[in-house]
């Protein structure tokens, strides 16, 4: 069972909510997916006028937590603004917290999402940083209050999958008791199966699933591999070998003369 700031979630997955084709596509994709929580840009709710009422009508309708976002904030200043106008529209002090630094890659300004973060922990908010894969930021993440680091593995909507297994796996292996959810960059099941045979806790996507020939079937075929990765895991999967090792007892075989 998942825990995340005291809440126990039946899910490992965590969808994103943009970008679907209709909504009637985005309930059966959130339906299929299994997901506990759902991730909601406060810009698109505020921006979409009588629309983002449906929307947001929409969204309490599927039961499930709502994560809301400061996806599009630059600064500290526009992130914490946001984060706390978020907390009156949504009703929960859970928050994503993404302070963009480079327009190009869309990667995260670490210096700036350490102070929205402290700023923000400091106001009774539970930080969900969307971070890099670097441990120096993960270490202050946590001294800043954050309980939950959320990593990513390439750009937002890339598809790349992740590009650096070296340093994630280093991340997992050096906070082992920090609830770590992978964010942003995975493009295909295997890349979430691959990431959750490392340890990680959970995975958090939106694009792969919303832009997918088939949404439904793709967040279910992402559940199944979120599942099977984590059930690799702590089933303790067999290392690399650089020789043959025969499945089959050679001694006491047959010999034919």
């Amino acid at each position: 069972m998942l825990k995340l700031y005291g809440t126990e979630l039946s899910s490992r997955l965590l969808l994103g909510t943009a970008q679907y084709p209709s909504p009637a596509i985005l309930m059966d994709a959130v339906k299929a997916s299994e997901t506990a929580i759902v991730t909601v840009s406060l810009r698109r709710e505020m921006a979409g006028g009588k629309s983002g009422d449906k929307f947001w009508s929409l969204i309490q309708s599927l039961g499930v937590h709502v994560l809301p976002n400061t996806a599009g904030c630059h600064t500290v200043k526009e992130a914490v603004l946001t984060a706390q106008m978020a907390r009156d529209i949504f009703a929960t002090n859970w928050i994503k917290l993404e302070v963009i630094g480079n327009h190009d890659t869309l990667q995260p300004d670490v210096f700036a999402l350490v102070e929205a973060a402290r700023i923000l922990t400091a106001d009774g908010f539970n930080v969900f940083p969307y971070t890099t894969d670097d441990l120096v930021v993960a270490e202050r993440l946590l001294e800043a209050g954050c309980e939950v680091l959320m990593p990513w593995c390439a750009p937002i909507g890339s598809a790349l999958g992740p590009l650096n297994l070296h340093a994630l796996r280093a991340l997992r292996g050096h906070f082992p008791e920090v609830p770590m959810i992978v964010d942003a960059g995975l493009g295909r099941p295997s890349h979430a199966a691959t990431v959750m045979e490392l340890g990680f806790d959970a995975i958090l996507l939106n694009t792969a699933v919303a832009k997918a020939g088939d949404p439904v079937v793709m967040a279910a075929a992402f559940a199944k591999a979120v599942d099977a990765g984590h059930m690799a895991f702590h089933a303790g999967m067999l290392e690399p070998r650089d020789v043959a090792v025969p499945s089959t007892p050679v001694i006491g075989r047959a010999v034919f003369t």
